[in-house]
């Protein structure tokens, strides 16, 4: 109709030559990773900031001070500065929690109820548990790989099938976690509530965890024992992740719910002789400063972004994807393959999510996707690739602690691959996950 010819006149071909900075950046990233066979050989900050001097080579009409502005303008974005804000509120949330015995506490609970013929399936559910109140899947990983080594060694489980179950529970919470830096990421680049996009993207992932467990059942149904270990833990050391895990839910606001988290588990800590006030202060720095690399890469690839919205780089993609999609759900489909390679190339889901997020969000504007399903989709299809590629930091963690290759783990990652196979189901039958949720205030 006459509308839709006048909004295809209104899309800008763009400028396909403005993509190169990305490009570099792959390059350097994935080409050294492949030459010395360590993905983290190069730093991703060091290159976002050789991309971002590549783009400033671009548009010879506009001088550099102009250019270095909007390179300014874009890294200190409010979505962005308030995303290193939380980050930092997050990173000393959970140095300080951890410094005070919560996550030993968290662990040994949850071991001490497990059934002595459910050790795997209740690793895994321990995992979900752990990383959705932590909100680092590594963090999860260091904290319960140790452990399922010694439940492999005690009852013949394969090792692989143990970190199998240990990393798909660290990537449960790693994509729900009110906490985790993904789910800032998401929410925060598509403009949405925490706990509303948590809402929407826990129905489309809890059949994969829900599968799992009952897979991690079976397969282990053979093997029983007992541990005999005696395993302490004090349940006041455990409520300061509940607090924070029910006052996400409840809609509290992000920083009231982190600093209360960091205030409650300050107290804790003093309180049971854990630390004394030096080492809260050190506690918190460390997490704080554990935080700088990212928040300087959210900074960097802000401006980096900018620099290419404005030399007509975004505007190609638009169009790109415009020509080839003519549907909401293809435009979802795009979105879930944009941010899936991203993760591929970078093996970092939270540095996918925020290359992608701002260019997600101009395509779901335009096709009208509900912000909570595209944080959703951003997160999910970010951490499912996450968990399963063998040169990620979780994989690699988790066959570090094993001693084996993380190869051997790929073939038991039952849960990064029923939370992608969730994921396309969830695009495939559109909007089903919405009708059991309503809309925020915001997205009304």
């Amino acid at each position: 109709d006459e509308r839709g010819i006048n909004m295809k006149t209104e899309i800008k071909k763009g400028n396909p030559l403005a993509l190169l900075p990305l490009g570099v950046f792959l390059v350097l990233f994935v080409g050294s990773g492949l030459i010395t066979g360590d993905f983290y050989k190069m730093p991703s900050l060091v290159a976002f900031l050789i991309a971002g001097g590549v783009a400033l080579l671009f548009n010879r009409k506009v001088s550099l001070e102009e250019k270095m502005n909007i390179f300014c303008k874009g890294a200190g974005d409010s979505n962005i500065i308030l995303m290193v804000i939380i980050f930092l509120l997050a990173g000393a949330f959970s140095s300080v929690a951890k410094a005070m015995g919560g996550v030993d506490s968290t662990v040994n609970l949850s071991l001490s109820i497990l059934p002595s013929n459910l050790l795997v399936t209740g690793l895994f559910i321990i995992g979900c548990f752990i990383s959705v109140s932590m909100g680092t899947s590594v963090g999860t990983i260091a904290a319960l790989a140790p452990i399922g080594l010694g439940i492999s060694e005690k009852t013949g489980i394969p090792v692989a099938l143990v970190m199998g179950a240990v990393v798909g529970g660290a990537m449960f919470g790693d994509n729900l976690s009110m906490i985790s830096d993904t789910t800032i990421a998401a929410v925060r680049t598509q403009g949405c509530e925490l706990k509303d996009k948590f809402k929407v993207n826990f129905l489309i992932v809890l059949p994969a965890a829900i599968i799992t467990a009952i897979l991690l059942t079976v397969v282990t149904s053979g093997y029983s024992t007992t541990l005999n270990d005696n395993y302490n833990y004090e349940l006041i050391k455990v409520l300061p992740y509940l607090l924070v895990l029910v006052g996400a839910l409840c809609g509290v606001n992000v920083f009231a719910l982190l600093g209360s988290g960091i205030i409650f588990a300050s107290i804790v800590g003093l309180l049971t002789n854990s630390f004394d006030i030096f080492g809260l202060i050190e506690a918190i720095s460390g997490g704080i400063s554990g935080m700088y690399e990212l928040s300087l890469l959210a900074i960097t690839i802000g401006g980096v972004v900018s620099l290419i919205k404005f030399n007509g780089g975004i505007d190609y993609v638009l169009y790109f994807i415009t020509s080839k999609i003519n549907s909401k759900k293809g435009a979802e489909f795009g979105i879930a393959a944009l941010v899936s390679v991203i993760d591929l190339c970078t093996a970092n889901n939270t540095i996918a999510i925020v290359a992608a997020g701002p260019l997600a969000k101009d395509i779901a504007d335009k096709y009208d996707i509900d912000k909570r399903k595209t944080a959703s989709i951003l997160d999910i299809f970010s951490s499912c690739w996450q968990g399963i590629i063998p040169y990620g930091a979780q994989l690699l963690t988790a066959a570090g602690v094993a001693a084996i290759s993380p190869v051997e783990i790929i073939p038991f990652l039952y849960y990064p691959g029923l939370m992608f196979i969730c994921g396309i189901l969830s695009i495939t039958f559109s909007n089903v996950c919405l009708l059991y949720t309503s809309p925020s205030p915001r997205d009304a």
